[in-house]
């Protein structure tokens, strides 16, 4: 085969590139996931729309992004990256065009409005992708965990400019009207990330000659995708805007109380990513993944039960010290074990289950959330965390990635 037909790796300036725009869109889902429940609450709307409005969100994420990962191995990345931040810009822009709930969950089904902490949707399989071409085996983790690092770090910065309608409102900006300016604010976000997009080459993903878009790595991926399917089932119920809901609805917390909430929850999961990185060189991606989350989810259990704000504030932000430091080692992991014609959609395959999955949760959670007990999605949650967690090390732990395979040179 020539030299050619394969396309080049990107360089160090495009993956700063990407870093960048991974920042751009951490800082508009840090206030939206925030401001989505605040505002269906402001505007009447309660838990159970809520709850459909993200399940819808989230079921529109998957079917987006399963389309991107299969269109992506035959078309150019940059161009497809242009028109998921045009639907970025074009969500902010409509969502707050009118509250009625059918509208609002069309929005949010077509739209990119993200109202888990996780980073999913159209962009995901996309710079997934274009990450791990350019990243040796021994530093593909260490990529991921600055991609994941970012994204969290600008997250907690968007979390705390969830406050900003609290701001204007005390400077006699109607509620309503501040709200709706953030989305505005969240749309202009997406139009930025459009422009570092076009500074990206022009690059194909793999060549139009591959029939199928996974191939060898069929089996391996289709298994990955069923068990995060499970996991993702269980974050449903504990999606950010539903913590934040549960903590407006059980300790009564502002805007800005929230904000800081998750602005420190958000900086401790970021510093876990290249904590996250360095463990796997020791220990291994798999056992990562594992033996840091359930420790996470036994937080996440007990919270449900204690009914002083700082034990709950307190065992949810250890749970997020620990919780995501499978977000670099994942998606790692997965780069590793498929071929790189097979990237894009893998990316797609295992985040679309996740996306679809975690849509049918919200809605359930909704319903929990108004019943006498409301912490019945967090005991949820994180018991199924625990069973994802164990099925995961007894399918996976021997099939390893090649930096696990083979001796440091």
């Amino acid at each position: 085969m020539k030299k050619a037909d394969h396309p080049a790796p990107p360089g160090r300036s495009d993956i700063h590139l990407l870093y960048a725009a991974r920042g751009l869109r951490g800082f508009g889902d840090g206030f939206a996931v925030i401001l989505l429940p605040a505002y269906l609450s402001a505007v009447g709307y309660g838990p159970i729309d809520i709850g459909i409005v993200a399940a819808a969100s989230l079921l529109g994420s998957a079917v987006l992004t399963l389309a991107i990962g299969w269109i992506a191995p035959r078309h150019d990345l940059r161009q497809l990256l242009l028109l998921a931040a045009g639907l970025m810009a074009a969500t902010g822009l409509a969502f707050p065009a009118s509250a009625h709930i059918v509208f609002v969950a069309r929005v949010a089904f077509i739209g990119t409005i993200n109202p888990s902490a996780g980073d999913i949707g159209v962009f995901v399989p996309l710079e997934h992708a274009m990450l791990a071409r350019g990243a040796p085996d021994r530093a593909r983790t260490g990529v991921f965990a600055r991609y994941s690092l970012i994204g969290a770090l600008s997250a907690a910065a968007g979390a705390l400019g969830a406050g900003m309608p609290d701001v204007l409102g005390s400077a006699g900006v109607d509620k309503i009207t501040a709200f709706r300016l953030m989305f505005f604010v969240y749309g202009l976000l997406g139009l930025a990330a459009a422009v570092l997009y076009r500074r990206l080459p022009r690059r194909q993903i793999e060549e139009a000659r591959h029939d199928a878009p996974l191939g060898p790595s069929r089996a391996v991926v289709y298994r990955l995708a069923a068990l995060f399917s499970l996991d993702a089932f269980a974050g449903g119920f504990v999606v950010q805007s539903l913590l934040a809901l549960w903590l407006f609805q059980r300790f009564d917390l502002s805007l800005t109380a929230a904000g800081s909430f998750f602005f420190w929850s958000s900086v401790l999961s970021a510093f876990s990513y290249p904590v996250a990185a360095w463990l796997a060189r020791r220990v291994g991606l798999v056992n990562t993944m594992v033996f840091t989350r359930i420790p996470s989810s036994i937080c996440l259990i007990l919270a449900a039960f204690v009914p002083d704000l700082a034990t709950v504030v307190a065992l949810l932000l250890v749970r997020s010290a620990l919780s995501q430091m499978d977000v670099p080692t994942r998606t790692s992991y997965v780069m590793a074990v498929v071929t790189p014609a097979e990237r894009a959609a893998a990316a797609s395959v295992t985040a679309v289950p996740r996306s679809l999955a975690s849509s049918l949760s919200p809605a359930l959670s909704g319903v929990l959330l108004a019943s006498s007990f409301s912490g019945l999605p967090l005991v949820i949650c994180g018991g199924l965390k625990i069973v994802y967690d164990l099925a995961l090390l007894m399918s996976f732990r021997h099939i390893k990635p090649p930096e696990e395979r083979t001796p440091p040179s």
